[in-house]
Parts: structure tokens; sequence; C-alpha cells
């Protein structure tokens, strides 16, 4: 459906990550409630739309405690998630997970975060309409640290002043595509950007380096998080 909208002139591309259309016409029509369902985690958080006992989508966001040691630190993070989350102004549903486990063996669903989540709380039946749930990463937005130092501590290198380099910065998404020279080609993926204006792209399995900031364009404005599917 999103993809005949998108043909037909009838949306654009609101956002990429997760990606979302607009339609361009005002439709007037009474929308179906939709449940947001957390089932948090120390590591991972499963979170899942579910409407009309259908699971439209689903979500596991992995969080930053691998490398935020401190509790406090932890806990203020999961907190701002919840507190944006409410935002959204979607009714939210958790629940103890004894119920969860109970639920997601009577449906005989795997055991996956997003799946948990689904089955917070009271629950009749569920249809899963989704196979692939969006994979997020808490990346935080970097360091202030100024100068990065090698394993004795002494200085190797420095960090630039400037964010933004030739209008991208580090953490974007970025689709750089390639017409001439030895590397030749289309790369989709998080920019690390250099004042030279020569950009390494992190792809899915590798790292592409030294490619030029005037063949790339950008997707997805660096927000504190990687995404997947």
């Amino acid at each position: 459906m999103a993809h005949k909208l998108l043909t037909a002139g009838k949306a654009a591309v609101f956002r990429r990550y997760p990606f979302t259309i607009i339609l361009k016409k005002v439709v007037i029509a009474t929308p179906q409630l939709i449940i947001l369902k957390l089932d948090p985690g120390s590591q991972t958080t499963g979170m899942a739309l579910v409407q009309d006992e259908q699971v439209i989508f689903g979500a596991e966001l992995t969080h930053r405690s691998q490398t935020i040691k401190d509790a406090t630190a932890v806990n203020s993070t999961r907190w701002a998630l919840f507190n944006r989350l409410k935002e959204t102004g979607l009714p939210i549903s958790t629940g103890s997970g004894g119920l969860t486990k109970f639920n997601r063996t009577r449906l005989n669903l795997p055991k996956t975060h997003w799946l948990d989540a689904a089955c917070v709380g009271k629950v009749n039946s569920l249809q899963v309409l989704t196979s692939q749930p969006l994979l997020i990463k808490a990346t935080g937005h970097g360091s202030r640290q100024m100068c990065r130092t090698d394993k004795f501590g002494f200085p190797s290198r420095y960090v630039p002043r400037l964010k933004f380099v030739k209008g991208f910065q580090t953490g974007d998404i970025v689709k750089a595509i390639v017409s001439s020279g030895h590397k030749v080609g289309t790369y989709i993926g998080r920019v690390a950007v250099r004042t030279t204006g020569s950009f390494n792209i992190s792809l899915k399995k590798t790292l592409v380096q030294g490619i030029s900031h005037k063949y790339c364009s950008l997707i997805h404005r660096k927000d504190g998080y990687l995404y997947a599917t």
C-alpha cells in the first residue's frame, strides 16, 4: 500500500528510520486504537504496536548499558526512552514477566524481545502481521573528548572542532553514488566525516574509505541510534 501511494504521488517519505510516509491530502477518518506494548530488559527492550489483537509493528532496542556502567545513568536513559514514548500519545502497556511468558507459551510464539512485548498484559489472541522487527541500537551522540589517545595514554588523534563538514556529520546515514575511479558503486551506510571532505562509510559488513563528499547525499540525520532490519 505504501509503495502504491508513493508511486501515485499521493504520499511522500516523512522519515527513513523507521520508514514512514505522510499523505499529501488530508483524510478525515476515525483511527483505530493502537496500543504500544513494552517488555523492558537489562540489555534489550522489546516494543510492539498492537491493533485489534494484531501485531502491526515490532522493534528491539539495545541499550547502552554495555558501555555505560553507572546504574543511575542506565536507569535515567531508560526513563528518558519511556518519557519519549509517552509523548507519542499512544496507550502504553507493560506487565509482569510471568504473565508475558504464559501468554507467549499459550500462543505458541517464539522467544524474542518484540514478541514478548506483544504478549505483555491481558492477551486473548494475537495475529502477527510482521515477520521482521526494526533493530535499534543506542549509540549516543559521540564523545566530547577533543583528543584521542593510544593504549599508553599519548595523544594519537585530534577531533575536529566543527561537527559538520560539507553539510554532513559523523553518524549521518548517507547514500554515495561513486561514478568514477576504482571505487565505482553505490554505498549506503553510516558516515564518518573528515575535514578533508574525504569520508568513510560503514556498511553492514565492511568499511569503505576515502569517499568524496560530492558523491554523498543525506538519507537520515544522526539521532543517537543505529537502525537495521
